[in-house]
């Protein structure tokens, strides 16, 4: 089995978004456009409300998959669809943008710091135009693999020991792994050959391949069968994620990700007619 490596590590830009949420955006900057399939990581954290307060209004998505990861602090969110609630600590959040969805997060102010996490997976050209879906997922929902050594795995999306993750039935078949470290405490996964693969560590530091990543940081894998991570120096936290790529054409603009410049200029038209919201 031949191990991943480190090709790079990239570090957060700060950026805003929104209505003018701070965040620290590793994807989706002119260093690292994007890593097909994933199109957009942001992590938002602060214990300042007015970094995240004026959160997310009314805007549209089409074309991919937003996933939003909580670990403190909450976001109540509604969509066109006629979904809506709050997404609390430790609950997840995976909309299918599809053909065109409108929705908004907005922090809630509280006495817990905001901490989370926004991904964007693209769809392939056969389901850009799917009908939306909209997956809520709580806390309680997630399984929690607990190796003899210590490692704590929280297994959002894929597959652990044989356990498998709460959210299901997503084409791109992504990893998505929320895993805790004791200090010098070790962590192996297999991940398809082929498929892309990435690390955010948030908390403490890890060592890959001989190379060392620490908080905050995204690791961007090299090919291989397994990934093999261990804390060095302290305990350590950090999301494994993997995907298979499409390789087909994209474009980006906004809140859209599609095939062609064509189907952007369409995208738009049908916002500014009233007919972008199919479903």
């Amino acid at each position: 089995m031949t191990e991943r490596r480190v090709l790079e590590v990239i570090t957060p830009v700060v950026a805003s978004d929104g209505a003018g949420v701070r965040l620290k955006r590793s994807i989706a900057t002119e260093r690292l456009d994007h890593l097909d399939p994933f199109f957009l990581f942001d992590h938002f954290g602060s214990e300042n409300a007015d970094d995240y307060v004026a959160g997310f209004p009314l805007h549209p998505h089409r074309g991919i998959e937003t996933i939003t990861y909580m670990l403190d602090g909450s976001v109540a969110h509604r969509d066109s669809i006629g979904n809506s609630g709050v997404v609390g600590p430790g609950d997840v959040q995976w909309m299918t943008a599809g053909s065109g969805i409108l929705h908004e997060e907005m922090p809630k102010m509280g006495p817990r710091r905001l901490d989370g996490f926004q991904i964007w997976v693209n769809l392939p050209r056969e389901l850009k135009m799917t009908r939306p879906r909209y997956q809520d997922v709580p806390a309680a929902r997630i399984p929690e693999v607990v190796r003899p050594d210590g490692a704590r795995v929280r297994v959002v999306a894929g597959h652990v020991d044989g356990v498998d993750g709460a959210v299901k039935e997503i084409f791109a078949g992504p990893t998505y792994l929320d895993v805790s470290l004791p200090a010098d405490g070790s962590f192996e996964h297999p991940v398809p050959r082929g498929h892309t693969a990435l690390v955010y560590v948030f908390q403490g530091e890890v060592t890959a391949g001989g190379k060392a990543v620490g908080a905050p940081r995204l690791a961007i894998l090299g090919d291989g069968d397994v990934v093999r991570l261990r804390a060095s120096g302290g305990p350590a936290r950090f999301l494994l994620l993997s995907a298979q790529p499409l390789e087909e054409p994209a474009v980006r603009w906004g809140p859209f990700v599609m095939n062609t410049q064509e189907e952007i200029r369409q995208a738009l038209q049908e916002l500014r007619d009233g007919t972008f919201i199919k479903a």
